[in-house]
């Protein structure tokens, strides 16, 4: 072996060995500078983080991908503990939710996850609030545990399949288990340090990023490698989901409340918001100028939003009627 092979060589040995310790370091890190704040309930497959805020007719948020409670806790819950029982799930691997080894991700695993922890719990019929991803996971819960659900109030929700995932995800598009967990371990943690301001102007413009959002709103958590696994299981299993789930929209009875940006640059409001009118019965649309990450740019709107959807569940005019 030539001195040129050998100091290759050596130079991979140490990035092998440096990257995971320096993942590791972080992922301890962020974990102290943001802590779990709620409590774990076991359930098939999955340890559950949530926190139980509030009292009054129950209200169940469940986040989108990569997310975590803060993304709500951030400003949207205290705009409704007043009035409402106030639970906010992690989604499993999510935050600090544990998946269980060999237990399948996407939209329909979590929903049954998400009907298990509110059997678990017992949470009668609550109305689901789901961001992005959590829309769709709120739609599969409807429609695999229809006894479950009462109502449905949806915020910038994935419900269509498209040919790739928006562009600030691509890097998580990775089939292969094995490579997503070297990733994971490598390169994903500097990978997300480096990008974060970039992605993060992506993914909540045109609005401002809060600048509390890195503990605040959660969105430190998102450098750990387990939040990389998470995040590209998630990613990659959704798609046959909603080739299943948009075959049987139909069927939901319960009113279904969707609340878009019109200037999303995360997901499309005409294909994941107009696309859905007709196809469930009881389903009104409400579009408001902003982006993707509504429940922290726009939390009043999205409390008022919300509260208008929980009241069609009552039976009682909302503040459009």
């Amino acid at each position: 072996m030539d001195a040129l092979s050998a100091a290759g060589l050596a130079a991979t040995t140490l990035l092998a060995v440096v990257l995971p310790l320096f993942a590791a370091f972080r992922a301890r890190r962020v974990e102290e500078i943001v802590p779990a704040e709620g409590r774990f309930v076991q359930v098939r497959g999955a340890r559950v983080h949530y926190l139980d805020r509030g009292s009054g007719p129950t209200l169940v948020l469940i986040h989108g991908l990569g997310g975590n409670a803060r993304n709500f806790t951030h400003s949207l819950v205290r705009r409704l503990d007043t009035d409402f029982r106030v639970v906010v799930l992690e989604r499993p691997g999510s935050g600090y939710s544990t998946r269980d080894p060999g237990t399948p991700a996407g939209a329909c695993a979590d929903a049954d996850a998400v009907a298990a922890t509110m059997r678990e719990m017992g949470l009668e019929r609550p109305i689901l609030v789901g961001h992005s991803l959590g829309g769709a996971v709120a739609l599969a819960t409807a429609l695999r545990h229809p006894d479950t659900v009462h109502g449905l109030a949806l915020v910038a929700p994935l419900t269509h399949i498209q040919e790739a995932p928006p562009g600030v995800f691509k890097g998580f598009k990775v089939v292969n288990r094995a490579l997503r967990v070297t990733l994971a371990w490598t390169i994903a943690t500097p990978l997300a340090m480096t990008v974060r301001e970039p992605a993060l102007k992506i993914i909540f413009g045109p609005e401002p990023v809060p600048t509390d959002f890195g503990i605040a709103g959660g969105g430190l958590l998102a450098q750990r490698p387990r939040q990389y696994i998470a995040t590209s299981s998630d990613l990659v299993s959704v798609p046959p989901d909603l080739v299943w789930m948009s075959e049987r929209y139909g069927s939901i009875t319960v009113p279904v409340g969707i609340l878009y940006g019109t200037e999303d640059q995360v997901l499309d409001p005409h294909v994941h918001g107009e696309g859905m009118l007709g196809r469930i019965p009881d389903l009104r649309l409400e579009l408001v100028e902003g982006g993707h990450m509504l429940p922290l740019t726009q939390p009043d709107r999205v409390a008022a939003f919300v509260r208008g959807v929980a009241l069609r569940a009552a039976g009682e005019p909302s503040g459009g009627e």
